[in-house]
């Protein structure tokens, strides 16, 4: 099982080890869409939805996410993240909402996976809020964009 690291020698799932890890500054960026009728779009931007204001409580629903992160994904870290934002953005040509999520630390170990729950909340709060006219809405496209900090460095998406 080389180059996997939440695995042991003998093949184990397990918590990796990030004693010996030098804290440094970390940053991540993921970015994701969820698709929806043109319809639905409209009922968003104009401030329609019965539950409210569809892009305001998923935005909160995206940081809550990210703060969150450990308690939902069994090998993860708990990480005090230093910042997070999320952003959704209409998206006519989809039709729907794009998604980015930004999330930084001080520490031992990345925040990929806490941009990723925060782009991943978000859109799923979204649907959560218009399924009732949209049961057909679509989230995809799920990715880190950017991941800066710690022994392996720099990526960024292309």
């Amino acid at each position: 099982m080389s180059g996997l690291t939440h695995f042991d020698a003998s093949g184990n799932a397990h918590m990796v080890d990030v004693s010996d890890k030098a804290e440094t500054a970390r940053v991540a960026v993921a970015e994701g869409y969820i698709k929806m009728s043109p319809q639905t779009l409209e009922i968003i931007v104009e401030g329609h939805a019965k539950k409210g204001d569809v892009i305001g409580v998923a935005q909160i629903a995206g940081i809550m996410g990210a703060k969150k992160t450990s308690d939902l994904i069994p090998l993860c870290h708990p990480l005090p993240v230093t910042k997070v934002a999320v952003g959704l953005t209409a998206d006519p040509a989809l039709p729907g909402l794009r998604i980015e999520a930004v999330v930084k630390t001080t520490g031992r170990t990345g925040v990929e996976m806490e941009a990723l729950t925060a782009v991943s909340t978000a859109a799923l709060t979204v649907y959560d809020m218009v399924k009732a006219v949209d049961k057909t809405m679509q989230i995809g496209g799920i990715r880190v964009m950017l991941k800066d900090g710690g022994k392996s460095g720099r990526y960024e998406a292309k």
